[in-house]
């Protein structure tokens, strides 16, 4: 009769019969050893999908990057698409005395006025009259760029702020028309449909020119002290008349002195503010020195005739030029980078808006 196996028998006994306080442990780690094989195959698996993500990730970022940067720069895409990224994403057009010009401000600016050109100029922008406005408006509006990130820059210097409450003053004088005062939303949707703005973008545009104008003021010695000998005339020669001054001025060397008359214009119409001061004047009477709205300068206005609906008025400038002739300066000890090219358009062969 065949023996069973000794080795049989023994591993059958090494096996416990039953799990007590003495054997849990054990039945615990085996029951866990069984388990490992299982786990870490996927374990292993997990970081190899995290790592692959993070490499697919990082392709997906940099080829990205590749593609804005070609679409930007070299091809200059202007589209509404990379509007809203350079928007997200503070990428620079140009640079000024260290400080970097925001592609998204040119943008803002450049698709303005080809929205306004296509809109409402009817112009086609395929034809080469459309090619010449559009090298033409993409100077202007990178010039524009430059020139408000350049008085950004001063104006953090100097300490100067515009507030809130300044922006909502100009867009209220603009509710003015000749019709009437007109509502906010009529307002709003004027600039959406004339000009392809949100409110939210017109107001930084307004902000942005806000800043340059109390920058302008605030730097130009010159233009301050020419008025100063204006205003001391006026003063000691109460009949002195605009012609008058201007020769003064032009004596003492501030040649760039302006006169002009604005011939009848509607009460309401907007130029800087100076329709507005002249309506408070009797016939013949000149004001005193004022700021304009638009920030060119500083002006004096003389009523010339007026009625009911209209009125006529002659004025006297002294022009704002520092801060344009330090942007000028600044271009010619190269100061001033840009980083896509356009193309000079002449302006004689442009039709202007």
């Amino acid at each position: 009769m065949k023996r069973p196996s000794l080795k049989r028998r023994k591993k059958e006994a090494e096996a416990p019969s039953r799990i007590t306080n003495e054997t849990v442990a054990e039945h615990r780690e085996r029951i866990l050893a069984g388990g490992r094989k299982f786990k870490y195959p996927h374990q292993y698996e997990r970081h190899r999908l995290v790592f692959n993500v993070v490499i697919i990730g990082l392709v997906t970022i940099v080829l990205f990057g590749l593609i804005t940067w070609w679409q930007l720069y070299p091809l200059q895409n202007t589209s509404t698409f990379f509007y809203r990224v350079t928007r997200i994403i503070p990428l620079p057009v140009a640079s000024v005395d260290g400080a970097q010009v925001r592609y998204s401000d040119y943008l803002m600016s450049l698709n303005g006025s080809r929205y306004y050109l296509e809109q409402s100029e009817r112009l086609n922008l395929d034809s080469d009259d459309g090619k010449q406005q559009i090298e033409f408006i993409k100077r202007q509006a990178l010039d524009g760029a430059i020139a408000d990130t350049y008085a950004a820059k001063v104006a953090g210097e100097k300490n100067i702020r515009v507030t809130d409450k300044q922006v909502e003053d100009v867009i209220s004088a603009s509710l003015n028309t000749v019709s009437g005062r007109i509502s906010q939303d009529v307002y709003d949707d004027s600039t959406l449909s004339t000009l392809g703005y949100s409110s939210d973008e017109y107001r930084q545009i307004i902000r942005r020119s806000l800043v340059r104008q109390e920058v302008a003021y605030s730097i130009d010695t010159k233009a301050a002290t020419a008025k100063k000998a204006a205003e001391t005339l006026l003063k000691t020669s109460p009949t002195v008349g605009l012609a008058d001054i201007a020769k003064t001025l032009q004596d003492k060397g501030y040649s760039n002195v302006q006169l002009g008359t604005s011939g009848l214009v509607p009460r309401t119409n907007h130029d800087g503010g100076l329709t507005q001061i002249a309506a408070k004047l009797q016939k013949n009477q000149i004001s005193t020195f004022f700021r304009s709205t638009t920030g060119d300068g500083y002006y004096v206005v003389q009523l010339a005739d007026s009625n009911d609906k209209q009125l006529s008025y002659n004025f006297l400038k002294i022009p704002l030029t520092m801060l344009s002739d330090q942007v000028k300066t600044l271009t010619k000890n190269k100061k001033i980078q840009e980083y896509i090219t356009i193309k000079q358009a002449d302006s004689q062969d442009i039709r202007r808006q």
